[in-house]
């Protein structure tokens, strides 16, 4: 249990609070775009934008350039200051405030990058406007078509990767729904009061029924029951409990009704505490920089410093104000290449289209970066490497005098009246037959082995291995440990003093489980087990699988140390997992990856979502995610590196020998390299 040491004052309303406050941070973009708007008023403002453009690119040239459609008359040079004024400040504001935020955290990126050529772009165009309209000093070019082209273009590159990728999950609400918004509380009279969770209090006594979800992390003073315990810790098996024992606050109640001490609700309790390492890794994880917004900062300042030297120079050498203005403006309008801006939503689109189609959600495009550095993979046992239902594996009659049918219907007989998680099992098999289980007399609980009682004047006996070891019984040790060998709790019947046969009951391991452990040995990647699962269970599931490291009995908390342990040791570490207690190590994680089948706050945890709960698509993601980083380094290179050559000589460092970029040359070159970035993005394929 985590450590509780701290201020109970708080109740579940602040489950809530704390999910909305935090997600703020979690949900926000490698860009910033984010911080300022969510994809449906993206959609708008895009359309808004687009209409607001469209006039503009018809009424002005394109850098100098009239092109064929294009058309001005008296007066429109007017109609385009306003429209462009509006555009600016309306479709440009989602730009210009990442760029704030970019800039306050002294980091400048993509944000920064597009604020710099669109601001540029305008201010340089409201001068020329004036100079041309009032000052009559010669024409200055305007760049209004450009600042038009420039915002549409990069609106249109974060909706298409907006529309992708699907928002960011509230994993912290997920947690908080785990509980419920109610609690009945006892007092010493007997009285029954049902309260808001939020006015429980350490130390009052609440009253559990059969089905009902435990409301606080408390102790059972009254009444035995078995609790599943699987959405908060991942244990597979229903847990038997009783008075004395400690429950968790959001697991679920099983058949008895039991009475239980608060020990913790609000920030104290075992929920809330999970939810905080989930808070705090996801606000270190929205730290990771980008590739692009890597490329974006270099290329910020390598702008702003050709930008202000060509100022300079072309300023001490013409002494003409204009001409020095014209160069620094070209040179920051074509560091932001429309090409850039499409570079990498572009790719991201066309690769979560691809990855949907098998059965890959990707809810965090980092994760295709970050995806061909992973040498480690965690993963949890119970939900993943295995089925995550405990029920009846195999049933085994050693005597041609008992059927399968027999033994199954004796142990039923016998566990008819246990709350033990094996005898649900078993009884939940029994119940498939249809057939009525017989009655047990004399039964009786022998310490440390099972079960004794009578059936139909037969002496029945429900015991372990070591119970036959230690009897020198004898039994079939072939069959044992295969099954043991598995994972598996074997207990066998004996009847009248003779085994009669077995009963396996275990977590199925998922049939492809094997297959892809071999596969990704096979990469070079080191497969390694956490479970929340007793060791013995791991260690059989392991070593059929042929895992070698294995971590087991673990605590949510436990889990994610491990994960920055191995973190520490310079490892680039993917996670996968189902359940709640998984969540935190699923944010840690460089990459956290949801099987489709677990709980909801794995899931809305994860980076990536396995749809199908098929275990081959792990190997599909890392395949995916391996061409998708090379077609955006491709296409970085397709929009940046046109920058390499376009900004130096924009600013005319071969201006000597005559050579130098003229904004029309600059604007052929920008749409070229755009055609070649959208082509280069559809042709990537999974292997």
């Amino acid at each position: 249990m985590m450590n509780k040491q701290m201020n109970h004052h708080n109740h579940h309303s602040e489950y809530h609070e704390m999910a909305h406050h935090d997600m703020n941070h979690a949900e926000m973009s490698h860009e910033g775009m984010d911080h300022s708007m969510h994809m449906g008023n993206l959609k708008q403002k895009f359309f808004v934008s687009l209409c607001l453009a469209i006039p503009i690119i018809i009424l002005s040239p394109m850098m100098g350039i009239n092109l064929p459609f294009q058309m001005t008359f008296t007066g429109s040079d007017w109609i385009v200051l306003i429209l462009a004024t509006i555009l600016f400040f309306y479709g440009g504001m989602p730009f210009l405030q990442g760029a704030k935020m970019e800039l306050k955290g002294k980091n400048p990126a993509m944000m920064t990058l597009i604020s710099l050529g669109i601001s540029v772009a305008y201010l340089y165009s409201v001068y020329a406007f004036i100079s041309n309209q009032f000052l009559q000093n010669g024409h200055v070019m305007d760049f209004f078509w450009e600042l038009a082209t420039l915002i549409l273009i990069m609106l249109l590159g974060h909706w298409v990767e907006m529309n992708a990728i699907q928002n960011a999950g509230n994993a912290l609400q997920k947690m908080a729904e785990l509980l419920p918004s109610t609690a009945t509380i006892v007092n010493e009279a007997g009285d029954l009061k049902i309260v808001s969770l939020q006015e429980v209090q350490v130390g009052q006594f609440v009253v559990v029924k059969a089905g009902e979800k435990v409301p606080t992390d408390g102790v059972i003073t009254v009444g035995k029951t078995s609790i599943n315990e699987s959405m908060v810790t991942g244990e597979s098996k229903e847990v038997s409990k009783a008075i004395a024992d400690q429950v968790i606050g959001g697991s679920v109640n099983g058949s008895g009704t039991i009475t239980v001490k608060v020990t913790g609700t609000g920030e104290s309790g075992y929920l809330s505490q999970v939810m905080q390492l989930v808070s705090s890794a996801q606000k270190e994880k929205s730290k990771v920089e980008s590739l692009s917004d890597k490329v974006a900062k270099w290329l910020f300042y390598i702008a702003l410093s050709f930008g202000i030297g060509a100022f300079i120079v072309w300023l001490l050498m013409t002494k003409d104000l204009n001409i020095a203005f014209e160069r620094m403006v070209t040179v920051l309008i074509i560091a932001c290449p429309h090409a850039l801006g499409l570079a990498i939503p572009l790719v991201v689109a066309r690769s979560t289209s691809l990855g949907a189609k098998n059965g890959l959600l990707i809810k965090n495009r980092q994760a295709l970066e970050v995806a061909k550095k992973v040498d480690t993979i965690l993963m949890d046992k119970t939900g993943t490497l295995t089925e995550g239902n405990f029920s009846v594996t195999a049933i085994k009659a050693f005597s041609t005098a008992y059927t399968k049918e027999d033994i199954l219907s004796y142990m039923s007989a016998l566990e008819n009246n246990s709350s033990h998680p094996l005898a649900t099992g078993v009884l939940k098999e029994q119940k498939k037959t249809k057939q009525t289980i017989p009655v047990a007399t004399d039964i009786r609980n022998i310490a440390g082995v099972g079960l004794e009682g009578i059936v139909a004047q037969l002496q029945l006996k429900i015991v372990s291995v070591s119970y036959l070891n230690k009897n020198q019984l004898v039994y079939d040790q072939s069959i044992f440990h295969e099954l043991a060998s598995k994972g598996y709790t074997v207990s066998f019947l004996l009847i009248n003093g003779e085994v009669a046969g077995l009963i396996a009951q275990g977590d199925q391991i998922k049939p492809q489980a094997k297959k892809m452990i071999q596969a990704l040995k096979s990469k070079g990647i080191s497969p390694v087990m956490l479970t929340g699962d007793n060791k013995q269970a791991a260690v059989a599931v392991a070593t059929y699988l042929g895992i070698d490291a294995i971590h087991a009995e673990l605590l949510p908390e436990e889990k994610e140390q491990i994960v920055r342990d191995y973190q520490k040791e310079g490892k680039t570490v993917m996670m996968v997992g189902d359940g709640v207690n998984d969540a935190p190590s699923l944010v840690r994680a460089d990459i956290g990856i949801a099987i489709g089948a677990g709980t909801d706050v794995a899931v809305e945890s994860a980076d990536v979502i396995l749809v199908k709960s098929d275990l081959a698509d792990i190997l599909h993601f890392l395949s995916l995610a391996r061409n998708t980083a090379k077609k955006m380094l491709q296409n970085l290179w397709w929009g940046a590196g046109y920058n390499i050559l376009a900004i130096p000589l924009a600013a005319g460092v071969l201006a000597f020998a005559g050579v130098i970029l003229s904004p029309a040359v600059g604007a052929i070159l920008m749409s070229f390299s755009t055609v070649i970035v959208a082509i280069n993005a559809m042709l990537l394929k999974i292997d």
